[in-house]
């Protein structure tokens, strides 16, 4: 039997893909204002890029309170729900899949966004961090993060319920499932860290209460869409922003068994991918692996060899490409074909703006 390999077919949850490379999330900061509300522009970006097995869109906020940038998109208002039934519409017409990604930033914002200037953690602790935040003429630039406020446990029981809604929203819009985002030192992930959870009561201390934030947004979300569309995203070997924390393993591996047994359909690990980056111990590939049965996806800087590497002795079962697909909207091709891959033209053009580095190449 020959080994899988990135362009074979897959299944993830109760999703059919047609190949197992995955366009990893990437913020673009494309949605329109007032609103935060996604355009017909978005639903072409998506669409040229629809030979991906599956799409993960850029991180979408919950709610109001999730926003950590600027002219990122939101499901959680009628026309924003109406805004991405262009994108799905579009990835699905060209056969494509498509996940939204469920976001609530907590401390990694600004308090610009923010009615009392109070971003929002489990911990009354800043993050060594800055986000990206649009002036009043227009102009972005990355700025410090304030401190933010505790959640209450009432808070928390609202954040919950806005995961749920969301992930309502984004099947009413026509999404084949949800990837929560639970890494890089977002709401989540700062649940499930001791260097960003002091808390005392049922949500801090130990490591069940730790996770037990993760496990609730989970399940709220897998109780109304169903857990095989439903996923997370984890960051175990990310450490800035303030997360280093050496329990951020066990917890992840703590959750991911409790992800086996709710039937939860994929883990998305988010590695680190600059040059001198940790490496990801193959160890702990094996253990994830072993306890956990769904899919696993990774992400983060790598090759087709690499990639095709880690398919072949069963750790992961999809490999995630982000930059790749901004200037080559037909990267799977490329990538099969071994041919030149387009570079990104002007960085300017990330964050913000119209067509321009967006889709155009």
């Amino acid at each position: 039997m020959s080994q899988p390999t990135l362009f074979d077919t897959t299944r993830i949850g109760a999703v059919d893909l047609k190949n197992r490379i995955v366009m990893a999330p990437m913020t673009r900061s494309r949605s329109a204002q007032p609103g935060n509300i996604p355009t017909p522009l978005m639903a072409k970006y998506y669409q040229q890029r629809a030979s991906a097995g599956l799409i993960i869109t850029e991180a979408t906020q919950i709610s109001p309170q999730g926003q950590g940038y600027s002219w990122t998109p939101g499901i959680h208002s009628a026309e924003q729900v109406t805004g991405w039934r262009l994108v799905t519409e579009a990835v699905h017409q060209a056969e494509g899949k498509i996940f939204s990604q469920l976001w609530h930033v907590g401390r990694m914002s600004h308090e610009s966004f923010h009615p009392d200037g109070k971003p929002v953690a489990p911990s009354a602790l800043s993050p060594d961090a800055r986000v990206w935040v649009v002036d009043e003429k227009g102009v972005g630039q990355m700025l410090d993060c304030p401190e933010p406020r505790a959640l209450t446990h009432e808070d928390i029981q609202r954040v919950i319920a806005d995961y749920r809604q969301a992930a309502i929203h984004a099947v009413e819009a026509g999404f084949d499932g949800v990837e929560v985002h639970g890494g890089n030192g977002y709401l989540v992930d700062q649940f499930l860290r001791r260097t960003s959870n002091k808390r005392t009561d049922e949500y801090g201390g130990s490591m069940a209460n730790r996770v037990r934030f993760a496990q609730e947004v989970l399940e709220a979300i897998s109780d109304a869409i169903g857990a095989q569309r439903t996923g997370i995203r984890l960051a175990p070997f990310i450490t800035q922003r303030g997360m280093d924390d050496p329990q951020a393993i066990e917890a992840i591996l703590v959750l991911a068994a409790w992800c086996e047994r709710k039937g939860i359909a994929f883990i998305h690990l988010a590695e680190a991918d600059w040059d001198d980056a940790p490496q990801v111990p193959y160890e702990f590939r094996e253990t994830l692996r072993a306890t956990f049965n769904g899919a696993i996806i990774v992400a983060g800087n790598y090759t087709r060899e690499k990639a095709d590497k880690l398919l072949a002795a069963g750790v992961v079962n999809l490999v995630a490409f982000g930059r790749p697909f901004i200037a080559n909207p037909d990267f799977p091709y490329r990538l099969k074909e071994n041919l030149a891959l387009a570079k990104i033209g002007d960085p300017a053009t990330l964050f913000g703006g119209n067509e321009v580095g967006y889709t155009d190449y």
